[in-house]
């Protein structure tokens, strides 16, 4: 049985009516949407370009795997290397042997890029940095980076080392969908280090000047330009806006807040549940009398607004279900509609096994119903 198909379904239709119902100056960008994945806009979103450092969203990805693990807490103490210490570019300066703990070195990296924090973590993370681009490779290539080559941690230039608008928004969404307490670090305005001697400001100024930021992470070199991963949510929808190689930063982020207004006017998410409780279906030859329903995959919708506000829903359940039933056996189909638009189709499966009935235990209810009529 395929699971997510609604969801699938739901992301193709909106690619074919959405994509490029915006324009943005920069030569390559996307926007997605956290929950879904579904891409809301594309523009040579599969060009390899230099990432600068928005490269870190993989480092912070890494990182903070490694704290929801249990392999780092945020209170450890990372001591800084001579490699780490020698990166130069954007840094807090860290010296040889100096310490901070996780949280103040992620603090560092989410604010203010610095690239020997993120050094620093790698190195913690992985045993070095060499050791710690490995696993950023690996990741890449879990979770279907295709385009991306990392040779750093940083994003500092070095040959080859390139990704995409859609690599990024990939690693992007993994690291905001699934360790949300990266928040804590990338809604950071303004901030301190080292009991106050340290002033951070965050690189992002869509943090403070654009509602609903959430992150996520600026870059830009030379030969980079400006890049940008921006991230917002809004009635409980949250969009990832990927830039890069744009001609100033001021316009990297005119054209990440274009694309965001543009997803948020235009898309809204809705989880939908059945309106009313579901009923048991009856198992024939089963060792209980019925197996209860519950809905499978595709309950999360992204729909154009104009199709959000008025969904109906039915459910279609079989009449019966020949035992054994597995734990997920398709029983039905909650179909969600808006006007005569079906924008869903949500399965719903069994939440529970149901063996089959032995001859024995048969026998024995035989001999119990003829007690009975007796």
């Amino acid at each position: 049985m395929k699971k997510g198909g609604a969801a699938l379904l739901c992301a193709v239709l909106l690619l074919t009516t959405g994509v490029r119902a915006v324009e943005v100056s920069a030569p390559s960008a996307i926007l997605m949407e956290k929950e879904t994945g579904t891409v809301l806009f594309a523009k040579d979103e599969h060009k390899q370009l230099e990432p600068a450092s928005v490269t870190k969203v993989m480092t912070l990805l890494l990182t903070m795997e490694a704290v929801d693990s249990g392999q780092l807490k945020y209170d450890d103490m990372v001591t800084a290397s001579a490699h780490a210490c020698s990166m130069g570019g954007s840094q807090i300066w860290l010296k040889e042997n100096e310490q901070l703990s996780v949280s103040d070195m992620l603090k560092a990296v989410c604010v203010v890029s610095a690239n020997d924090c993120a050094v620093a973590l790698a190195e913690t993370v992985a045993g070095s940095e060499d050791a710690f681009v490995e696993r950023m490779n690996q990741r890449a290539a879990e979770l279907g980076m295709k385009d991306t080559a990392f040779k750093n941690a940083t994003g500092l230039p070095a040959a080859g080392h390139v990704t995409s608008a859609y690599d990024i928004a990939l690693m992007s969404r993994e690291l905001i969908l699934n360790h949300p307490d990266i928040r804590q670090y990338t809604t950071i305005w303004m901030d301190t280090l080292r009991s106050g001697e340290s002033q951070l400001v965050n690189t992002n100024r869509l943090v403070r000047f654009y509602e609903g930021a959430t992150g996520l992470k600026t870059g830009s070199t030379d030969s980079a330009l400006y890049c940008l991963s921006a991230t917002a949510e809004r009635e409980g929808m949250e969009l990832i806006a990927v830039v890069m190689k744009g001609a100033t930063s001021p316009q990297r982020f005119e054209d990440a807040q274009s694309l965001l207004n543009y997803g948020f006017a235009s898309y809204a998410l809705r989880k939908v549940v059945p309106e009313q409780a579901l009923p048991p279906v009856p198992v024939e030859l089963g060792t209980q009398a019925t197996v209860q329903p519950v809905p499978g995959e595709g309950g999360t919708l992204l729909l154009e607004k104009a199709k959000a506000g008025n969904l109906t829903q039915s459910v279609t359940l079989e009449e019966s279900a020949a035992a054994p039933v597995a734990l997920g056996d398709r029983l039905g189909t909650l179909t969600v509609s808006s006007g005569e638009e079906v924008v869903a189709e949500i399965p719903l499966l069994a939440g529970e096994e149901v063996p089959r009935v032995t001859y024995g235990q048969m026998l024995l209810r035989l001999l119990r119903t003829a007690c009975m009529a007796g």
